[in-house]
């Protein structure tokens, strides 16, 4: 399974063709947090021809919670990278540990955040 990053989402929407092949694999899944990100910024610019492909879209994907085990697998993280000096946005922390609760292989993102979240868990990232 790979988890999907808001980033290859924003950039599927807008046609970039290098998110394609990410989105259209039938292992790709989302989470609870991409799902936030993405109608967080839709509602706030009243996007109403975006909230309608997301609404679609996400209908249609595996999207993966945040449960009391993802909350501690992510707290793990954040505080490995916080005793190494290292710090990275939350909501990237949360996605790695859901990603990593829910037996992902890869997180896809354009977001270098989760290259130093990988340093502290193994988890695989592919930059694109």
């Amino acid at each position: 399974m790979i988890v999907l990053d808001t980033s290859v989402l924003i950039d599927y929407f807008r046609g970039k063709n290098s998110s394609f092949d990410f989105v259209s694999n039938s292992d790709a899944t989302t989470t609870v947090i991409t799902y936030h990100e993405i109608l967080s910024g839709i509602k706030h610019r009243k996007a109403k021809k975006e909230e309608a492909f997301y609404r679609r879209f996400f209908s249609d994907i595996k999207i993966l919670d945040l449960d009391l085990k993802a909350v501690e697998e992510s707290s793990d993280i954040m505080a490995r990278l916080l005793s190494q000096g290292r710090v990275v946005n939350t909501l990237d922390v949360l996605i790695s540990g859901i990603a990593m609760t829910n037996g992902a292989d890869k997180i896809v993102s354009r977001d270098k955040d989760f290259l130093e979240i990988s340093k502290v868990t193994g988890l695989e990232i592919e930059i694109y």
